[in-house]
This record gives structure tokens, sequence and C-alpha cells, in this order.
């Protein structure tokens, strides 16, 4: 029976109990025990990361897949993941698993989804489902602990449910004569339940329902299913964001416990904080935004020994105040990880009583916020930092494009105020980019990755979708991201001083896998990187300075984004590639972020600012807090994301037959990505549609190759496309390819007509009795 990795510390620990440094072992190839024994610590690790902890390099990594092979054909190693490996049979203490098995007595047994051969089925603990949010079901998705029974036997325990189970169905109504089906609104699903006559009657044509399986149904055909409930009309305007709450599983709404609590807090008194509110602090946000996490102030430094310095003041919403750890608001809170929003609403993190209230740091009302005082030198480089916690009043409101207009000396856009941000010109806002000037130098001789960005804006009135527009980057915007970055890393770098363990946000270095795609793909292009360098931020950025001016720029853009790793929660720090820095914790926005809650929690216990700090509990489950989350983290992002399409699936069904201007942004063998530049529209042309010649994948050029004359459709190749079709309900789009392929690259190896990806089938059994395999002549 598989036992669940102990989370006790063994020869090489991950961190110190006190949150300490990590114990590196000697540099070189470890022995076999000695790999096994870090592999039994780390619960889960792949080969970069074992390469890296050893400081193996060259040789000593080739000698390493050596030996992780030869472990894993001898059994003592199991796969996790694609590149992941663990000790045999090992489980984790927290894992996402599937519900694969229902016995007899009705136990359900579940499988880690990224487990290997070597991990059995567990036993999924009875009792629990409900209070997580409804009873697992086969195919569901769950976030567990495993723990080991007085019997020796592992069980799993619920944690909660992720998305949608399996066998429940998000769709809509189709009637066609006497048939009633609920057609999927997932554009990878086929499965479609036909409904019977009498359950159809209250139905109508388009209901979004959500259906579960009920019977099979014909052998061949559909299966019969239940409505269990009616969410609304494909036609109501919301329903784009409704289908992704649901299809996702995002947590909506409040306990009642939790709105009491939130609706029985008190504005703030001074009692146990600084005054700060003779500081004139300001909101920069966007212009729509209605909860206000953060303000900023700055000021010269009145140390004569730190001429030329500037000090920076960024405050943040004190909501570890009012969220209680243990409390119904701090359940609720964890579950939803953070707020998720869409074009036409938001699901919040936190009740509105708190999020658009008594946490948002509203203009000439006093607000609790724990602050941050840092100090800069002349060269950008912060010199020292605090922390406060205080009372506050806002002196502003301000949008992103008020700000830069009064900085610019225009109008800011029409319908925004013109005369608010004149008064604060010269005593705030003139001061604010004097220092994010200063800053920039060091920003600067840091070097973060610069990767450029093209997000759209989907504006909706009354319902309907009005425009979809290029969100302008204006320096109001680098302004703030700058100040709260260096917030967040004061934060960081006061926990790991005071030796408190903390919820890190880490991005780690691009695997080597990726980085050898990137290299073999610049040689397409001629572009030289050598396979020797280390790929670091200003390595990249020298690598998209250079062919900025290119015709290729826009595609190097796209494949250097796809070179990174993705960003995560981790109790153990990676340091944070994309920004190059060594530690970097999430702190400046609390009232939508459950991470930042813990570091403002940890703040206030390391540094004695209260009694309602990190406690003993919140620590003690301080690695199962950053995996739930991340979860929830992917689980919005995911949402957001759907719904954007269908909105503009939606926004763009009235221009079917019309022609459009965009780049292939994506290549798969089944056909061609392409995005729009007006709407930054996603959609796909079918290889089958490409004309008579066969097209294939190749992912080395990153492009379909036509067999017999090898034209080629790239990646980043700016494309005229005409609009097929456009389903609001799934946010498909499908579009017909209007220009014509690329020559064939004279430098490429010639295609083999008619070499495709075919499978040899063999006769079941072998050859028939009496009849002999012949020789070709």
């Amino acid at each position: 029976m598989a036992k669940p990795r102990s989370p006790k510390s063994s020869k090489f620990p991950a961190a110190s109990p006190k949150g300490g440094k990590v114990a590196k072992p000697p540099a070189g190839l470890p022995d076999r025990e000695t790999l096994l024994a870090f592999l039994r610590d780390a619960g889960e690790s792949g080969k970069a990361d074992i390469a890296r902890h050893f400081g193996l390099k060259g040789a000593d990594r080739r000698a390493l897949r050596e030996m992780l092979r030869a472990l894993e054909a001898d059994g003592s190693l199991g796969k996790r993941g694609r590149r992941g490996f663990a000790e045999a049979g090992a489980l984790p203490p927290v894992g996402v698993v599937d519900v694969v098995e229902r016995d007899a007595d009705g136990d359900l047994y579940v499988r880690l989804t990224k487990g290997g051969e070597d991990l059995p089925q567990v036993r999924l603990a009875p009792g629990k489902g409900e209070a997580a949010g409804g009873a697992p079901g086969m195919g569901d998705r769950l976030l567990v602990r495993f723990e080991q029974l007085e019997s020796g036997e592992t069980e799993a325990r619920l944690i909660k449910r992720l998305g949608q189970s399996a066998h429940k169905l998000l769709g809509v109504i189709r009637k066609h004569r006497r048939e009633t089906r609920v057609e999927p609104v997932d554009r990878k699903s086929k499965e479609s339940l036909l409904i019977d006559n009498q359950a159809a009657e209250g139905l109508k044509e388009g209901d979004l329902v959500l259906a579960q399986v009920s019977g099979a149904g014909a052998r061949y055909g559909p299966k019969f299913g239940k409505i269990l409930e009616v969410l609304g009309s494909e036609d109501d305007p919301r329903a784009a964001s409704l289908i992704a709450i649901h299809s996702h599983g995002i947590p909506t709404g409040f306990s009642e416990e939790a709105e009491a609590e939130a609706g029985a807090a008190q504005p703030p008194t001074l009692e146990g904080r600084d005054d700060l509110r003779d500081l004139p602090f300001v909101t920069i946000d966007p212009v729509d935004a209605r909860d206000h996490d953060d303000a900023v102030y700055a000021h010269p430094d009145p140390d004569a020994g730190n001429a030329g310095g500037w000090v920076v003041w960024v405050a943040i919403a004190d909501v570890a105040a009012y969220v209680r750890p243990g409390s119904a608001l701090d359940r609720d809170a964890r579950e939803k990880g953070n707020s998720v929003y869409f074009p036409d609403r938001v699901e919040p993190m936190l009740p509105e009583t708190l999020s658009n209230g008594l946490c948002s740091l509203r203009e000439g009302e006093n607000r609790a916020t724990l602050a941050v005082r840092m100090v800069f030198d002349a060269t950008g480089r912060k010199k020292s930092h605090k922390f406060v916690r205080g009372l506050m009043r806002s002196a502003a409101k301000l949008s992103y494009e008020q700000a830069q207009a009064a900085i610019d000396g225009v109008a800011p856009p029409d319908g925004q105020d013109a005369d608010k941000a004149g008064p604060l010109l010269d005593p705030i806002l003139k001061p604010l980019w004097t220092a994010f000037r200063l800053m920039g130098k060091g920003r600067e001789a840091r070097s973060p990755l610069a990767i450029e960005s093209d997000e759209r804006r989907i504006v909706i009135r009354e319902g309907e979708i009005q425009s979809i527009t290029r969100r302008a980057s204006l320096e109001a915007h680098k302004l703030i991201e700058e100040m709260m970055i260096q917030a967040n890393v004061s934060a960081a770098e006061t926990l790991e001083a005071k030796r408190l363990p903390l919820i890190y946000r880490v991005h780690d270095t691009p695997s080597q896998e990726k980085v050898m795609s990137l290299v073999e793909f610049l040689q397409t292009l001629e572009v030289k990187w050598s396979k020797g360098e280390a790929p670091t931020t200003a390595r990249f950025n020298k690598l998209l300075d250079d062919t900025r001016e290119s015709p290729h720029a826009a595609i190097i853009n796209e494949v250097v984004l796809r070179t990174q790793m993705q960003a995560h929660y981790s109790s153990d720090n990676l340091g944070h590639f994309g920004l190059n820095l060594a530690r970097y914790a999430h702190f400046t926005s609390p009232i939508r972020r459950y991470a930042d809650l813990i570091v403002h929690r940890a703040l206030i216990r390391a540094l004695n600012l209260g009694t309602d700090g990190l406690t003993d509990q919140d620590i003690s489950q301080i690695k199962d807090t950053a995996e739930v989350i991340t979860h929830a983290e992917r689980r919005a992002m995911a949402a957001e994301r759907d719904a954007t399409d269908r909105y503009v699936a939606a926004f763009l069904a009235d221009r079917v037959g019309a022609t459009f201007s965009g780049r292939i942004t994506g290549v798969t063998r089944f056909g061609l990505f392409v995005k729009l530049d007006e709407t930054g529209a996603d959609g796909l042309v079918p290889v089958s549609t490409l004309g008579e010649e066969y097209f294939v994948h190749d992912d080395r050029m990153h492009a379909l190759v036509g067999e017999r004359t090898g034209k080629r459709f790239p990646l980043g190749l700016a494309v005229e496309v005409k609009l097929r079709e456009a389903t609001p309900v799934t946010g498909g789009l499908l579009f017909e390819m209007l220009t014509d392929a690329l020559p064939a690259d004279p430098k490429a190896p010639r295609p083999r007509l008619g070499v495709r990806a075919r499978t040899p089938v063999k006769p079941r059994g072998g050859l028939p009795k009496g009849v002999r395999r012949g020789k070709r002549k």
C-alpha cells in the first residue's frame, strides 16, 4: 500500500523549520541512496531541480539522466507527470486526484492525476463530501490529503472539489421536432444528453442548464439525462460569465456566517495604530475599479546622508484586521483563493461590505492600513524599509488616465473629470514621478524580463458589448507596478530576516527543453543564440531588442513568452526569474488575493503589530495553502479566458463572412490559430481547409508544411482570414485562410511524399493459418 510522504525533514531539508536557508549538499553526482533520500524528502522533483540541488553541470547532468532511467527501470522511482520523479509508491501529503472507481459498497477510489503506474488507487474517506461542496462522483477531480491509518492502509480525505464533475454536463437546450437535447457548451466535448418528453415540457429553446447522466440510452446514441438546474438563457447578457463560473467550479457567494461577520465590522480607530492621515496618499487604479487595495506617496529624503534620495510610501488595505484566522470569512476567502474578474461582473474573494467598503481605501475616509516606508538612494537602490500599521485617509482617487494626462499636460479621455488631477500635480503627482524615475535606474540595472503584452478591454453597457479595445500601456501603469514590486520585495525580505515561513510568489528559470526549442526555432530565422548560453533575463531582453525592428519581432516575442515557466505560489523560495529577484512575495492586494492576506498576517506576527497575526495552524498548513491558492488562480485564469472568448464570439457573430487581418499565433497538427489585429480574438483555421495539399506539423520550425511542395504557414505570419463561424455559447471562432502559403524554405529538408503519422495495422492474432509472410520484390 502506498504511504504518504512524511513531512519530517531528512538529510536534505527543503527549508529549516524557522524558515532558514536550504542546507545544500556537496556538489557532485549523488549516489543512489543519497538521490533516493532527497526525493523521499522532496516528495517529487524534476531533473532540472535535482541537478540544481546537487550543483550538477555538463557531464554530471547527463549521468544523472542515466541514473534516473536506471532507477525507474528497476522500480525504485515512479514518474510524476511529464518530467517529475518520486520514490516508487510515495504519495504527497496533499495532491490532486481523479475519482476512478466505485466498489460494490459504494466507496469511491481515487488516483493521483499525475501519478505513474507505481501508485495504486486509494479509498476516499466518506462523510465529508457535502461539507466540501457536494458529494463527489465518478470522474470528479478533487484536492485531497493522504493519511495513513493505524491499520497501515492509506486513505484520501477530501479538502475540496476542483471544477465541475465529469458526470454532469453544462449545456444549452436544443429542441428539434419531438426531441430535446442538452448540447454541451464546452468546445472540447462532443457528448449531448437526451431529455425525455415529460421532463422537457417546461424547458425552452436556448435555456442554459446543468444536467446529469441518468441512463445509458441506445448503445451508440446519446445517453439520457435529467435536468439538475436551469441557470438562465443563452441570450442573457451574463451567459458567458455564468457558463465560466459553473464549468470551472468557481465558488460563488458567501456563507451566512461570513456575511454576518462582514456586516458586524466597524470602522477603524487609532487604537494600536500610527496616525498617517497627514500623508497625502492617492489611489491610482483603472477607471472602472470598485475596490482600492493600494495608495502611494513620495517625497525627497530629508536625511542629509542620502543626498538625492527619495522616500516612497506604499499603503495597503489592512484586511487582516477584519478577516481573522479561523473565522467564517477566512474559510470562505481561502476556498475562493482570489477574486475572479469577468467583463460584466466580479466574483469577489470578500463580501462587498469589506471589498468595496471598509477595506477599500476610499477617498476622504479613514481606513486601516499596513504601510511600508521605503528609502531609495540617488542610484535607485533601496537602502532600507520599515512597516507601519496605521490609520490613513486617501487624498484623492485617480484613474491611470487622469494621472497620466496631468503629467503630460493634456486632457484626460472623455467622461473622466479633467479638473480633479490638476491641483494634485505639483504637491503629489510630480514627486511620485520623480521617485519613479529614480527607481527606474535600479530596475534598469536589475533588467527584468521585458516581454510586450497585448491586453484587450471589453466594454459592456446595458448587457451589450460596445467595443473591444487594446489597453494602453501608460507610464502611470509602470509607476504603480514598480512601487508595488518594491513593496512586495520588502515584505519577503522582512519575513526572511525574521525567519518566519511565508508564501513566496515564485517563477522558475525556463527548462532546458524549452530553451533548446527556442534555440532551434531561432535558427530557422537565422537569429543567433549559442546553445551554451544560460537563459537570463538580460539575454532574453537583448534578443527582443535586437529583433524589435525585424519582421519577426512579434513572433519572437510570442515564442520567448512561451519559453517561460508559469509563476505560482510556494512555501519554498525558488526566486522570481521574470522580475530577476532573489525573493518575492505578494503583499499589495489582500482584498483580492488570499496569498497577500497570509503575508500580512506573517508581518503582523513577525513585527509584533497586533494579536491578529499568523497562527501556528496557519504555519502548519502553509504548504497546503500555497497549493490551494495556486489551483484557485489557475482556475480563475481559465474561467476569465473562457468568458472573454464567449463575449468576443458574441461580438463577432454578426460579422460572419467579413475579412480580418491577423497573425498566426499557434501551429498544431489539426490547424492554425490566428489572432485578429482588431479585437485580439483567437480562432482556428482547420488544416483540412488549407487546400488540396496535405500539410504536416513541423514542430522544429513551428509551421505547417505542405507534403508535396514544402510551402509553409509559419508561426507569426501576418495573414488575412474570413470569419466562417462564430458560436457565442462555446466561444468558438472558425476562419478560412485567404493568404497564400510561403514558398518552401530552401534550407529545410525536402518533405517526403506521403509521409504521415500512420500506425501500421496488424491482423489481430497474427496472419491466418496457412498464410506465409512473403518478401517484397
